[in-house]
């Protein structure tokens, strides 16, 4: 399908692709990225209250999950346990 020029609500084919790399694809540099990150996602977990828990589960990295918790947690006062 060929657009007319100058339509703004023309579709634009797009094709969607994806691959989920093995670990036999990444490079040891990439791989420890992944573990670090892992462990931190881990290490923030442990420590959240479970309706904070619940907002953060379609995060999928450790530093989207700390800005999310972040956010909610703003006028809280952590102090040191």
């Amino acid at each position: 399908m060929i657009s007319e020029l100058g339509n703004p609500n023309r579709e634009v084919p797009v094709n969607e692709t994806f691959h989920v790399q093995t670990d036999d694809e990444l490079n040891k540099k990439e791989l420890k990225h992944i573990e670090a990150d892992d462990q931190a996602i881990q290490t923030i977990l442990l420590g959240l209250p479970e309706d904070i828990y619940a907002a953060i589960d379609s995060c999928e990295t450790a530093q989207e999950i700390w800005l999310r918790v972040q956010q909610m947690m703003k006028g809280s006062y952590i102090g040191i346990q």
